[in-house]
């Protein structure tokens, strides 16, 4: 699972989540060290009213927690999720001696990212994507 800096980056750089089963968040007041949850058709469902998405917790004796607004979740994309939003870029993931690098190509320019776990490397490789579709180089 991608960190904590990393999925709230993917956000603000503009990626958006629409919640399936299997998705991982952790809750935006909780932070960094909060639970991680998991959404699922019997626990965790996402309901879409006029007002918005709002993430249902069917059932939960853990938490006193009913519901919570979409915009108040922060998605933890998984690897695999990573690898199919980069779609036509990516072009390989390597092993290396200190982990792994994702390798990319963008309108003929190829880019590496590099991380100690898979997933951080996918994100980062998706961050600079995301970045580069909304014009911001940073």
């Amino acid at each position: 699972m991608i960190s904590w800096d990393l999925a709230l980056s993917l956000r603000d750089a503009g990626l958006r989540w629409s919640p399936a089963s299997g998705d991982r968040f952790r809750l935006l007041a909780t932070g960094r060290d909060g639970d991680v949850f998991t959404v699922s058709d019997m626990t965790i469902e996402p309901h879409e009213f006029d007002t918005g998405v709002v993430l249902g917790f069917n059932g939960t004796t853990e938490w006193a927690l009913d519901s919570v607004a979409l915009e108040d979740a922060l998605w933890h994309p998984l690897e695999n999720q990573l690898r199919e939003l980069l779609g036509g870029t990516f072009r390989r993931l390597e092993r290396t001696g200190e982990g792994y690098v994702v390798r990319t190509v963008l309108l003929d320019d190829a880019a590496t990212y590099a991380a100690a776990e898979p997933a951080d490397a996918y994100g980062q490789a998706l961050l600079a994507l995301v970045r580069a579709s909304a014009g911001d180089r940073s």
